[in-house]
């Protein structure tokens, strides 16, 4: 239990920082130890702040002592500190919030816990390196492509994929379908529930595994309890929803924090695919975005083509290891191995 007024205080440090996301928030990293984190010790997590006289946040470094499993086919793992809130459910831009003048001592208390254990930080904010201790190595890289609306959607993409677009628009507003925003605090488990269902549905379809299944369903169930309870302006899980004849046949979701939207995941009925339904829903989400005075729409992880055909650019979340002894230097051979998969893709 953090002391009161902190929770409000690192959602605001996370506000009015630049390199500021959803996934650094109170709102994702202790809803993601409430839900995923449940059956880990009781000690496994640390959240360090540091606060101004008057008690203002000035500085938050949450991190989760774990093992790290160092292949998915093998037992064999490793201790190891690692950001709260990341690894399983996703997490992308994580980082420690702080304001300049105490990034020095964020940085010194991360360089302690790295004298007696390996720090294993991924998928952080480029910004994040001012913070890493003396001998933390990049290891990893990450594209997240996102599209820039800050001069609106007319440009995205290519002049022929736009057309496409408009197109089955069109078809499909002759077939019934309807498409609406669900702004954060409206967005309930209702309608997460169906999200995750045609998402499911899909992607049996296609034949593919997902980890947005039940067993991920609590994690944003708190999520959205805990964006419900926030005060300030909107802000946290969000859904572009697609109906026709009185259901849903699709919707995607994401986190709005400030002026970007994090596109998260995707589901809809497989029959509307010759009508590129899954296409009429990122479009229709960019609109509504741009509508609502958002900059930046950030797909997240992941290069698969449909992105880059919306215009969306790569920006790198980067991982960091700070090795420590045996387990240290296994856990950057882990990373040499990936490199070189992903090298040969």
């Amino acid at each position: 239990m953090l002391p009161v007024g902190v929770e409000e205080g690192w959602r605001e440090l996370v506000a009015g920082d630049p390199g500021g996301s959803w996934f650094m928030t109170p709102d994702w990293v202790l809803a993601w130890w409430e839900t995923l984190g449940a059956d880990l010790p009781a000690g496994a997590a640390e959240v360090a702040v540091w606060r101004d006289p008057g008690g203002a946040v000035e500085a938050v470094a949450p991190l989760l002592r774990t093992r790290l499993r160092l292949h998915p086919r093998a037992p064999l793992s490793v201790d190891c500190l690692t950001v709260l809130g990341s690894g399983a459910g996703a997490a992308d831009h994580c980082g420690f919030p702080a304001l300049p003048g105490r990034r020095a001592e964020v940085q010194a208390w991360l360089a302690g816990r790295a004298r007696s254990s390996s720090l294993w930080l991924p998928g952080l904010d480029p910004g994040q390196a001012a913070l890493l201790p003396p001998g933390a190595r990049e290891v990893e890289r990450t594209p997240c492509p996102r599209a820039d609306l800050s001069a609106g959607t007319e440009a995205l993409g290519s002049r022929q994929f736009r057309s496409t677009v408009r197109r089955y628009g069109r078809k499909l507003a002759a077939a019934g379908v309807s498409f609406r925003w669900v702004p954060p605090k409206e967005a309930g488990p209702e309608l997460l529930d169906e999200v995750m269902r045609l998402h499911l549905l899909r992607r049996a379809a296609l034949g593919r595994p997902t980890t947005f299944d039940a067993g991920r369903r609590p994690l944003h169930l708190r999520v959205m309890e805990r964006a419900a309870q926030g005060t300030g302006p909107e802000r946290g899980p969000a859904l572009l929803v697609a109906s026709a004849g009185g259901r849903v046949v699709g919707g995607l979701y994401g986190f709005l924090w400030g002026d970007t939207f994090g596109y998260y995941q995707i589901g809809w009925d497989p029959a509307w695919a010759p009508l590129r339904l899954g296409t009429a829903i990122i479009a229709e989400a960019l609109v509504a975005c741009a509508d609502r005075g958002v900059r930046t729409f950030d797909f997240l992880r992941g290069t698969e083509p449909y992105k880059y055909r919306f215009g969306a650019v790569d920006r790198d979340d980067i991982g960091w290891l700070v090795p420590h002894g045996a387990g240290g230097a296994l856990i950057g051979l882990r990373q040499r191995a990936r490199s070189r998969r992903a090298a040969r893709r």
